[in-house]
């Protein structure tokens, strides 16, 4: 009897713990990408700084299938493209959002992410018009790649059907064909830098190729703008690449608590260098343009930081 007693106690206290630690689940990208790293950093900062809490990184599809993940509550925190989030906390469903994901919230703008058409340098593709009829892939299926794909290549004047193939791969698979020689260009949706790309580029000359801006002004979704990809980022890349760009965030949901996001949003800030050190990309992340057009309302938690370093009133 004494030895049940003790084993029920223990049984309680055990679920006790259980019940009072606090579960963050990051949702990230492909382990190629940049989401990835930086999702591992914030899982290691949340870890220290949210007292009994249990820290987890997931790789996934990325942006789409991160916002689909908050809103069913399978994670507290998630970086998503800027176009997509709008997309998924509007419910577009050409976007693959049926209806509203009402749940999300906005914790903070990070960085931009570049858009990089690459192709091989035996293609024959010297320019973004030279696509048509060639084999391409267009990003994972439910990822942001391949939204962002669908949405320039429409402003574009290109259907899928003008391509001899199309493929629907992760940066790390998109490259694997490449060097294979089983696909003659890729998208690539990133911050500048990329680990895949650089990959590719050492290993093969590439042509990196510039969007026209008529197509980002057909495109007509604030979203995308003008960007530069700089000389020298990848090897072989020798002058500036005009680009798109397309804001990225960092997402949760109204189930999180606000002193919760309160303390992501403020350790995230005060460690960017750790950010830095996962990647390079973060150096793009500034306290300054956190809380700039978020495409769903800010978290509580985060309004409060921002509020308390006076970035809005």
């Amino acid at each position: 009897m004494r030895r049940s007693l003790l084993v029920s106690a223990a049984a309680v206290c055990l679920g006790a713990s259980l019940y009072g630690a606090e579960f963050i689940n990051v949702l990230t990208g492909g382990t190629s990408g940049i989401y990835y790293p930086l999702g591992v950093a914030l899982s290691q900062m949340y870890a220290k700084a949210i007292p009994d809490s249990k820290t987890a990184v997931q790789a996934t599809k990325a942006s789409v299938e991160n916002l689909n993940l908050l809103q069913a509550g399978r994670g507290e925190v998630a970086i998503s493209l800027g176009d997509s989030f709008s997309d998924a906390y509007k419910g577009d469903a050409d976007a693959g959002f049926k209806a509203p994901l009402s749940k999300l919230r906005t914790i903070s703008a990070l960085y931009p992410n570049y858009i990089h058409f690459v192709a091989a340098a035996d293609s024959g593709i010297k320019s973004f018009a030279d696509i048509k009829g060639k084999r391409i892939s267009v990003g994972a299926p439910k990822s942001g790649t391949a939204l962002n794909s669908k949405k320039i290549l429409e402003a574009a004047g290109i259907k899928y059907e003008d391509f001899s193939k199309v493929e629907y791969l992760s940066y790390a698979e998109s490259v694997e064909l490449m060097k294979n020689r089983q696909l003659d260009v890729t998208l690539l949706s990133s911050g500048a830098g990329v680990a895949a790309l650089r990959d590719l580029a050492t290993s093969q000359k590439v042509v990196f190729l510039s969007i026209p801006e008529e197509i980002v002004k057909k495109i007509d979704d604030p979203a995308y703008q003008v960007g530069i990809i700089p000389a020298n980022t990848y090897e072989g890349q020798t002058s500036d690449v005009q680009t798109i760009s397309v804001q990225n965030f960092l997402v949760t949901h109204s189930g999180v608590s606000e002193k919760t996001v309160y303390t992501m949003t403020k350790t995230m800030f005060e460690n960017l260098d750790q950010m830095v050190a996962a990647h390079a990309a973060a150096k793009g992340i500034s306290l300054a343009n956190a809380a700039k057009n978020p495409p769903a309302p800010l978290h509580p938690g985060a309004e409060k930081y921002y509020k308390e370093m006076e970035i809005i009133k």
